[in-house]
């Protein structure tokens, strides 16, 4: 069996690297889907359960939309004011684009506080951006910019990167945007898991390591920096065979074990998780079909932006 990440990506950018055929394919949200728990791998990308929009989630896809389109403005108006007056704009992007966002305040005055409280969260982020760097001295070389290689064992990694930067150097910079607090120290490699994935990728495509990786986390205002190196990054592409190596022997298997934490209790599926007594549906009957060119430049983006 094999399963794709299937999704839109309509308007992104997309660098690739052929001369390998792909056999299996992983991006870091579904990477650390399978790290979390495999279980919840299996119900996000085999029986493609349909999830609840979530507050924290579509604010901080307001907030990453509101920070690429500021670097469409002129250098000099690229302002806090600028920022904020894009929220507006860009929330009717979103709901035009995903109708089901318009169910995430019930109606009546209750819903109405919660939506403004959860819009005012996402003014402050804007804000606390502007706390951390000064857009008019930067010029990104690429936003949201979609990247994808195929290793020799044939698994294509790809995802979004929010941000390259380039300096006159050649030095890379990869920029990632975050709407949740800055992890505890023992839960730095986890956070940075999904950076260094990013930075194997480029560093196959263009053959140079980029100089730092750079966490922004705007829900407390702190920034994590890492430089990485080719150890670092051969580290990483074992670690992502390892876990598609993990994934196949579930999928050979049927068998997708739970793994609890705290973060069960903001999962959907917790009612058909075994864990709690619950029951996962049948495994769908996945048939073997090799994507066309046209499926694979129409690559998934889930994020994980908390």
């Amino acid at each position: 069996m094999t399963t794709t990440e299937a999704g839109s990506e309509a308007g992104a950018q997309t660098i690739g690297s052929g001369g390998v055929e792909a056999t299996g394919s992983l991006s870091p949200s579904r990477a650390g889907d399978f790290m979390t728990c495999p279980l919840l791998y299996r119900f996000r990308v085999i029986d493609k359960i349909p999830e609840r929009p979530s507050p924290a989630a579509a604010r901080g896809t307001l907030v990453h939309a509101v920070l690429e389109r500021l670097y469409d403005l002129p250098t000099g108006d690229r302002t806090v004011a600028a920022a904020l007056d894009l929220l507006g704009p860009q929330w009717d992007r979103l709901l035009e684009a995903e109708p089901e966002l318009a169910t995430l305040f019930e109606d009546g005055a209750e819903g109405e506080a919660e939506r403004a409280g959860w819009l005012d969260e996402a003014r402050r982020m804007v804000e606390r951006y502007f706390t951390l760097e000064d857009p008019t001295r930067l010029e990104p070389a690429d936003r949201e910019l979609f990247v994808e290689t195929v290793l020799d064992s044939g698994l294509r990694l790809r995802g979004f990167i929010d941000r390259v930067d380039v300096a006159p150097t050649g030095d890379v910079r990869i920029v990632d945007y975050k709407t949740g607090t800055a992890p505890r120290a023992d839960f730095e490699a986890r956070a940075l898991f999904q950076m260094k994935f990013y930075a194997l990728v480029l560093w196959r495509l263009q053959g140079r390591v980029p100089r730092l990786l750079q966490l922004m986390y705007l829900g407390n205002g702190e920034v994590l920096r890492y430089e990485p190196d080719e150890a670092d990054l051969r580290a990483t592409r074992r670690k992502v065979e390892a876990l598609w190596e993990a994934i196949r022997r579930a999928m050979d298997t049927g068998e997708w074990r739970p793994r609890t934490s705290r973060l069960c209790d903001w999962c959907d599926h917790k009612s058909r998780c075994p864990s709690f007594g619950g029951t996962p549906p049948p495994l769908p009957v996945v048939p073997v079909v090799r994507p066309s060119p046209a499926d694979l430049e129409t690559a998934a983006r889930e994020r994980d932006d908390l």
